[in-house]
């Protein structure tokens, strides 16, 4: 997945207004365009591409202390985030909106969350009802019933679950479950043994300490608690597979019947727990992780009852923290802003409503953003950029010196079967019976985590829709679907900032557009997960045993390559965990360039802004990954996400490219570069 965020807008009609050849509009050109102004030309382009192509942009805007990082992504979400306030605002003012309509839906839940007063007030009552129903916990079958019926309140304790495509069988809706049940997210923060990461343990248990005040207890109970709930986290955690190894499709597919999951776990039958959660006369599960699922079993027999509800009522209270009294949402805020992200101030309380608005209520959100703020012509200009990057992946596999004709056939068919949706769906989902009021902005965010909750359940047993978006056309993001093998990328990914009211040149069009987003996204097709997806989205192996061999020598080299950098002096990146991404970035990074080649700018070498088209062509692919990020980010996203940070999307792509080496004059001894036999050269 491409991870960005979303711009200003832009006149697609417009003509290339950047670098005019007449004298004055040449100076106003240069000192107005992003890839002049953002560069600090005190680094050696040679030694550190991202500082070089952004460092003059870092060095005016630092990073604000509400905020975890700076960049292309702050700025462009904090213009959508204002369009999408005008819409909340709107519908808000509008008292008499119908009811069950979309702009009382939108109105009320934006006003309810701008209710500060009520929501004081209301406490911790929002969430009596599920309080209740863990308080009546008597025994394990109710207990496990209990923790089925939280999923479906939008809390996720014990384990993870979702109703998604089978790996195998993509026509067809599975039942999954997986590891999860822990709160802080990830199981190296309970194990890993550096300064930060103890220095986080620390505060998590401080945090819980907080967090069990807040709600009732007394000062020796809440230091019980918090112990008990650090003890039975460390027991998931240490059953929980490692970030690398959930990449693996293969081993984290493991299909069995309900009856066989029973035997592994002797303590709980996953029938009326499945019944609980929505799930009737299921016959099958897909267990990610069986080994945790075994580890759970002991965990619910080692631990009473009455420890298991204060486990449960913590998990109910951190899941909606951020929307109950100031005090809860404050020390939520501190532990995982302050201390895992560096993050000292909470953001104006409109932003973080209008956010939550929009991750709530999006798809109502979309419509309207549509006819009011979406640029006419976005889908036609997407879908030409992504058929041109497709030709040049296609010209490339046929010339690939390392996969034979049969692989090669194989890949080029499921290229050509690659689902393009952009801009924005042709169906909305129905969102009628979601329910939305003034009343209490808590339960609205509850009552829309149930109803998309239930619109996941709801697709179990039927027809796969493979229309269906999971994004928002104001989403500045794009993904890949392996199991549709699809590429979906909403409308505002056209827009370029800094270059409003006029068309963005072809080399930044390829160099963000093309190669960040749909060179990005069709590599996701043929990484070391997607590659294991044939055409028809199933979990299958089309290589021959010679041409796979040959491609994990090449996928192990980027592992390696990435292994190698280091992140804050002593942290070494996850090259394993970012490996999908890394090829991703690699690829389109190459194929945004070979399309930018057959342009008329690149063909004529047109120099805009006193810069030639290959020099714009990377400044641009450096702009698409222009984020600055706090340390404590920086550390957090080297143990929980597998993107690698922005400087190495850039700089490390890039590496491995002679055509970058050209223009900017990288030699032996300069920091960026890698001898030809380091060099990654896979699509």
């Amino acid at each position: 997945m491409k991870t960005n965020a979303i711009a200003l807008s832009l006149c697609l009609s417009a003509t290339i207004l950047v670098g005019c050849k007449k004298d004055n509009n040449e100076n106003l050109a240069e000192l107005s365009d992003p890839l002049v102004t953002n560069r600090d030309t005190l680094v050696n382009p040679a030694d550190d591409f991202f500082n070089y192509a952004n460092g003059g942009w870092f060095k005016k805007n630092p990073i604000p202390s509400s905020e975890r990082s700076n960049g292309i992504f702050r700025t462009i979400g904090d213009t959508i985030n204002s369009q999408i306030k005008q819409i909340c605002v709107k519908a808000s003012e509008d008292t008499g909106a119908e009811k069950g309509s979309n702009k009382q839906k939108i109105g009320d839940f934006y006003a309810s969350g701008m209710d500060e007063n009520a929501v004081e007030k209301a406490g911790l009552n929002p969430l009596k009802a599920n309080m209740q129903k863990i308080d009546a916990v008597k025994d394990v079958p109710s207990l496990m019933a209990t923790i089925g019926y939280l999923h479906t309140q939008g809390a996720g304790p014990a384990f993870g679950f979702y109703v998604g495509q089978d790996d195998k069988i993509s026509t067809q809706y599975a039942v999954f479950l997986a590891q999860g049940g822990i709160g802080m997210g990830n199981r190296d923060y309970y194990f890993n043994t550096d300064t930060e990461t103890t220095k986080i343990r620390t505060e998590y248990v401080k945090h819980l300490e907080a967090m069990q005040k807040l709600t009732g207890a007394d000062d020796a109970t809440a230091k019980k608690n918090a112990a008990l709930i650090m003890k039975m986290e460390t027991e998931m955690a240490k059953a929980s597979r490692k970030l690398e190894a959930l990449r693996d499709p293969v081993k984290n597919y493991n299909k069995m019947k309900v009856a066989e999951l029973d035997k592994i776990t002797p303590a709980v039958k996953w029938s009326p727990v499945l019944q609980e959660m929505g799930i009737k006369n299921a016959q099958e599960v897909i267990v990610g992780q069986p080994e945790f699922f075994k580890a759970l079993n002991t965990v619910v027999n080692q631990y009473t009852i009455e420890d298991w509800k204060v486990y449960l009522k913590w998990d109910l209270v951190n899941s909606y923290a951020s929307y109950l009294n100031k005090a809860i949402d404050k020390q939520n805020f501190y532990f995982y802003s302050t201390v895992m992200n560096g993050v000292k101030e909470q953001k104006p309380r409109w932003k973080r409503v209008v956010e939550q608005t929009d991750g709530s209520l999006g798809e109502l959100i979309g419509q309207i953003y549509v006819d009011e703020y979406l640029p006419k012509g976005s889908k036609e200009k997407l879908l030409e950029i992504g058929n041109n990057i497709r030709s040049v992946y296609a010209d490339h596999i046929r010339q690939l010196d390392w996969m034979g004709e049969e692989t090669k056939k194989k890949a080029l068919s499921k290229l050509s079967k690659i689902v393009m949706k952009v801009g924005y769906p042709d169906k909305w989902k129905d969102m009628s019976a979601l329910t939305i009021d003034r009343n209490s902005y808590c339960k609205n965010v509850m009552n829309a985590n149930i109803w998309a909750y239930n619109y996941m359940t709801s697709k179990y047993g039927k027809p796969v829709d493979r229309t269906e978006w999971s994004m928002y056309p104001q989403t500045y993001n794009a993904y890949y679907n392996p199991s549709n093998n699809e590429i979906v990328v909403p409308a505002c990914n056209i827009i370029v900032p800094g270059f409003e009211g006029k068309m963005p040149d072809d080399a930044i069009l390829y160099g963000i557009i093309g190669g960040s987003t749909f060179g990005h996204e069709i590599t996701h097709g043929f990484d070391d997960q997607g590659s294991q997806y044939d055409e028809n989205g199933n979990l299958n192996n089309w290589w021959t045993a010679e041409d796979l061999k040959k491609f994990q020598a090449k996928t192990k080299l980027i592992v390696e390559q990435f292994n190698n950098y280091t992140v804050l002096e002593t942290k070494h990146l996850n090259g394993d965990a970012t490996q999908g991404e890394n090829i991703a970035d690699l690829g389109g990074v190459v194929m945004g360039y070979e399309a930018f080649k057959k342009t008329e700018q690149y063909k004529t070498q047109q120099k805009i802004s006193g810069l030639t088209p290959d020099q714009r062509f990377f400044l641009a692919y450096g702009y698409a990954w222009m984020v600055n990020m706090k340390d404590e980010s920086l550390a957090n996203q080297i143990i929980v996400d597998v993107h690698a940070p922005a400087q190495w999307r850039i700089n490390g792509p890039l590496s491995n490219m002679p055509e970058f080496y050209k223009t900017f004059n990288v030699k032996e001894g300069n920091k960026m570069f890698l001898p030809e036999n380091k060099r990654v050269k896979i699509w």
